[in-house]
C-alpha cells in the first residue's frame, strides 16, 4: 500500500484565466514545485482520465454542462462575473473531477489511506446549475456522488475547510442524508451563504454543519470547530468515505481572507481528520480549492499531505467561544 496517492491535471495550464487573474496555473507549479523539494512527501503520482459527461451529470444540470461545453469550444468567456474559461477549460475541469473519482476508486479499493488532488479550476461554489468564484465543475461532489453510486457507499462525510463558504457543494447535498457536509468559513464575506442556522432540508435537515467564523480567526477557532463539532459529528454519521475541500485561502498572507492561519494550523486540523479516518475505518482524501498567496499555499499543500500521511497524533485545543455557540446549534443534531 502506497504512504499517499497525488493526483495532479497534466495540462492545467490549458485552462487559462489571464495573467493577472488569481486563479491560475502558476498555484499548481508553486505546489509542484516545494512538492518535488520535499520528495513529494513520499505520495505516489498519478494522472486520471476525464470524468463522464454522466458523472458530471450526477450532480450537475445537463444544460449546465452542455453551456459549459459549448462556451468552451465557442473560445471561452465569463461563466459568471469573477469565472471565465478559455476553450481548454472544460477538458482541464472535467479532469479535475475525473481525478476526485479517480482518488476515490483507488482509496476505497485500499490502495492508499489518503491521497491529495492538486487540480484546477476550482470547485465547492459551483452549485447544480450555475457557479461563481472561480469555479466550473464541483470536484469533491462528483466524486461523493460517484463513490455513493458506483462505488459501494453510503454515507459521504465532506469537510470543507477553505475561507470561502462550500455553497455550491451545500446546494447539491442540501436535502441528502448520505451526505454530511461541515464547512469552516468566514462569515460576512463571499458568497454570502452559510448561516449557522442553515442547517439542511427535508432528508437533509440536520446534514449540513455550517460553521462560520470571524474576521481573523486564528488555528486555535479552526481547529477547535474541527475537533470539537465537526469530528464528533461525522464520528457518529460513520462514513465510509471522507472527503476535504481543501482551501489554503484562510492563510494569514492571502489576499481573499481575513483569516489568520498557517501551514501548521493546516497540518493540525489534517491531522484530526486523519485520526478521524482510523477510528472509523474511512480513507481520506483532498481537494484543492482556493489559496492565492503562493508560496503559502505551496508550503500549507505540502504539511497538509505530511499530516494526513503521517503518525504524529492531533493536539486537542479548550473549546472556545465560537465553538460553544455553534456546539449550542449543532449539538440538536448529533452528540458533542
Amino acid at each position: 500500500m502506497a504512504r499517499g496517492l497525488y493526483f495532479t491535471v497534466a495540462d492545467s495550464a490549458a485552462h487559462d484565466t489571464g495573467g493577472e487573474h488569481p486563479e491560475r496555473a502558476a498555484r499548481i507549479d508553486a505546489i509542484e514545485a516545494r512538492l518535488a523539494a520535499c520528495g513529494w512527501a513520499g505520495y505516489g503520482r498519478r494522472e486520471a482520465a476525464p470524468a463522464s459527461p454522466a458523472q458530471l451529470c450526477a450532480v450537475h444540470d445537463e444544460p449546465y454542462v452542455d453551456a459549459v461545453r459549448a462556451l468552451c469550444d465557442g473560445g471561452g468567456g465569463a461563466l459568471a462575473e469573477d469565472t471565465v474559461v478559455s476553450p481548454g477549460s472544460y477538458r482541464v475541469a472535467a479532469a479535475a473531477s475525473g481525478a476526485a473519482c479517480a482518488m476515490a476508486e483507488a482509496l476505497l479499493a485500499g490502495e492508499a489511506p489518503v491521497g491529495f488532488c492538486a487540480t484546477r479550476p476550482p470547485g465547492h461554489h459551483a452549485r447544480r446549475d450555475t457557479t461563481s468564484g472561480f469555479c466550473v465543475f464541483n470536484h469533491v461532489a462528483v466524486a461523493a456522488r460517484h463513490a455513493l453510486d458506483a462505488l459501494g457507499v453510503q454515507r459521504v462525510f465532506v469537510l470543507d475547510w477553505d475561507v470561502h463558504h462550500g455553497d455550491g457543494t451545500h446546494d447539491i447535498f442540501r436535502a441528502s442524508d448520505a451526505v454530511l457536509f461541515a464547512s469552516i468559513h468566514q462569515g460576512g464575506i463571499f458568497p454570502g451563504t452559510g448561516s449557522m442556522d442553515d442547517m439542511g432540508a427535508r432528508a437533509g435537515e440536520g446534514f449540513s454543519i455550517n460553521l462560520p467564523v470571524p474576521k481573523y480567526a486564528g488555528e486555535d477557532t479552526w481547529v477547535s470547530l474541527v475537533e470539537h463539532i465537526a469530528i464528533p459529528a461525522a464520528e457518529e454519521f460513520r462514513p465510509q468515505l471522507i472527503l476535504v475541500s481543501a482551501g489554503f485561502d484562510g492563510h494569514h498572507e492571502d489576499p481573499q481572507g481575513n483569516c489568520l492561519l498557517d501551514e501548521a494550523a493546516y497540518a493540525e486540523m489534517a491531522r484530526h481528520v486523519r485520526a478521524l479516518g482510523e477510528r472509523v475505518g474511512a480513507p481520506v482524501g483532498a481537494v484543492l480549492e482556493g489559496g492565492y498567496a503562493l508560496d503559502a499555499l505551496a508550503a500549507s499543500v505540502c504539511a497538509t499531505m505530511e499530516a494526513l500521511a503521517g503518525d504524529e497524533p492531533p493536539d486537542s485545543v479548550a473549546p472556545d467561544h465560537v465553538t460553544s455557540r455553534a456546539a449550542s446549534h449543532i449539538g440538536h443534531h448529533w452528540t458533542l
